[in-house]
């Protein structure tokens, strides 16, 4: 009896052990990853310097006379966006994706802005489904919350909004810098241009590969986040994917073209603002 009761309990030892050991789940992916470039940039929120290198942004005065659009979203609520038509009737489009604040004023002048110096339509999406803030803290967590799906739905539906005739330019900064590239990626052939301001590059070759169009990516040499090696990085995966990129190195920090930045650099601003603009006239 002593024998019998002395292997039941070997048992069940051996089965509370093996449940112990028992191999850890896999780590879970982060929903708002494209591809993890995004959410790589999004891990800079939990960094309390990248926090307090984002200054709330200065109020601004409205320029714009753009209207707020809606569009179908596959699997979701409708998407929106900030929409100038050019004066004259044209397909081409510039599509601009917005810094970690959301879709703001600024944003909104910008698309004016770019719509007159290009005479083109300007889209600018909304990634954060109409939130806007002027917290650092606030935007670190928008900025986290930001769902890939999503992000890409909004995308494409903004691009079907425009009309299968439509062909598009991609623009961002900072968090939107990132969503530039990935717009890129996600349209394929209806992409003629993309401009990266100090946003994270994608780094699967395989990824850059399909890209239809070459880069200008605006480099601020003094930003800590997207450094010098991660700019020469990406360099190197997009001469091995065959594709082209034109970095342009300013001495300047993170967000310095955003003039409600109290981080504005203003003569590396219109520096880079001609730079971009020849780029997208040839475009």
């Amino acid at each position: 009896m002593r024998t019998l009761l002395f292997f039941i309990l070997l048992i069940a030892i051996g089965s509370v052990y093996s449940f112990q050991k028992k191999e850890p789940a896999p780590s879970m992916v982060m929903c708002h990853d494209p591809g993890n470039a995004t959410a790589e940039f999004a891990l800079f929120a939990n960094d309390p310097a990248f926090r307090n290198a984002h200054p709330a942004p200065l109020p601004v005065s409205v320029t714009h006379q753009g209207e707020m659009v809606e569009f179908p979203v596959a699997d979701g609520p409708n998407g929106r966006a900030f929409l100038i038509k050019s004066h004259q009737a044209t397909n081409k489009y510039l599509m601009l994706f917005h810094e970690w604040w959301g879709l703001n004023d600024y944003v909104k002048n910008e698309a004016a802005m770019w719509s007159h110096a290009l005479g083109i339509n300007v889209i600018a999406v909304d990634l954060y489904d109409g939130k806007v803030t002027t917290s650092a803290e606030e935007a670190g967590k928008l900025m986290q919350a930001c769902d890939a799906a999503r992000a890409a739905g909004i995308i494409e539906g903004a691009a079907k909004y425009a009309g299968d005739a439509a062909d598009f330019r991609t623009m961002g900064w900072c968090f939107g810098g990132g969503w530039s590239l990935q717009g890129a990626l996600l349209l394929k052939d209806k992409v003629k241009a993309c401009v990266m301001y100090y946003g994270m590059p994608e780094k699967d070759v395989e990824k850059l590969k399909t890209l239809s169009t070459d880069v200008v990516f605006i480099h601020p040499k003094q930003d800590k986040w997207i450094t010098a090696e991660l700019v020469s990085e990406f360099e190197t995966n997009m001469k091995t994917a065959g594709k082209e990129v034109s970095v342009y190195h300013y001495d300047a920090d993170h967000a310095f073209a955003n003039p409600s930045s109290p981080r504005y650099n203003e003569q590396a601003a219109k520096e880079s603002r001609e730079v971009v603009k020849a780029y997208l006239k040839d475009k």
